[in-house]
């Protein structure tokens, strides 16, 4: 029998289905599913409830038996774990930094426009330059390339472009010290059922580091309490078989207040490492960021 992925229809969702098929190695079948961030592309996904409006129906697919596991970009998974499904995989990953596509942040006017919808991207952008204004932009990846307004930018995920094979003509990668990632930026997670036999299929998909950063960021987010609608980023790293550096941030929606922390630890406890610096963020400014 084939392993069955289930997946958005996006050309990014059916890359990384592709890719995870492509590590199984055994036959798989891929089950398309529309989400409700697919079919509501008028409206910010912050708007429509953030993260989860690309992965419910997804999740839902392998839930009721018509897939064996589920792939996403590992960004939209929501932070507590859908009941009856956990991560099970999550293959090397790739380039979590973001890109200023259309100019460098240098070479932007006084006042320039930068299109994106994601509040996390604008209240770091606001922070480093007060005088951007900001405009929504939503859209599969190719559409959001054609939008770049005037004078300004738009701001995408270096891995969605190296995915997709696409080189725009000016792109600024950032740095992590410049702009820290969202959580699970750049890495695909795969979940599935308490299932032995899907278990063993996806067992080659795995990159143990990858596993471990994925898992100290979502510590990290999970701390925050999944409804937290602020601007939050984290990135991990993993040093040897051993540590796990993770460093997060929590900011204002105005990106006038952005904070900014880091902790090391041992890679049994990664999701601990995570929830610590999501505690120590809390300590020094970020409650009072939740409760303004």
């Amino acid at each position: 029998m084939p392993v069955r992925l289930a997946t958005r229809g996006s050309p990014l969702a059916l890359w990384q289905a592709r890719h995870v098929a492509a590590l199984i190695g055994d036959d798989t079948e891929l089950v398309i599913v529309e989400t409700a961030g697919d079919r509501r592309q008028d409206r910010p996904v912050w708007e429509m409830g953030g993260q989860g409006v690309f992965v419910k129906e997804v999740q839902a697919a392998v839930l009721d038996g018509r897939a064996d596991a589920a792939v996403h970009s590992a960004k939209d998974l929501p932070s507590e774990p859908a009941p009856g499904l956990s991560i099970v995989a999550v293959p090397p990953r790739a380039d979590p930094r973001d890109v200023l596509v259309g100019a460098r942040l240098d070479d932007l006017g006084p006042g320039a426009p930068v299109a994106t919808g994601s509040v996390r991207r604008r209240a770091q952008l606001a922070w480093l330059r007060p005088d951007l204004t900001f405009v929504s932009l939503r859209g599969n990846i190719a559409t959001r390339l054609e939008r770049v307004p005037p004078g300004g930018a738009i701001v995408m995920a270096a891995a969605a472009l190296e995915r997709l094979g696409l080189v725009p003509p000016v792109a600024h990668t950032l740095d992590v010290s410049v702009m820290l990632p969202q959580v699970g930026q750049g890495a695909i997670a795969v979940e599935a059922r308490d299932d032995s036999t899907v278990r063993a299929a996806l067992r080659p998909v795995n990159d143990p580091a990858s596993f471990v950063a994925l898992a100290a960021e979502r510590g990290f987010l999970g701390r925050l309490a999944g409804g937290c609608d602020l601007p939050v980023g984290a990135h991990a790293t993993v040093e040897g078989d051993t540590t796990v550096e993770v460093e997060g941030l929590l900011a204002s929606l105005d990106g006038r207040t952005v904070l900014r922390w880091r902790a090391r630890g041992p890679v049994e406890d990664a999701a601990g490492v995570g929830v610590s610096v999501a505690e120590s963020l809390l300590a020094c400014g970020g409650q009072a960021l939740l409760e303004g």
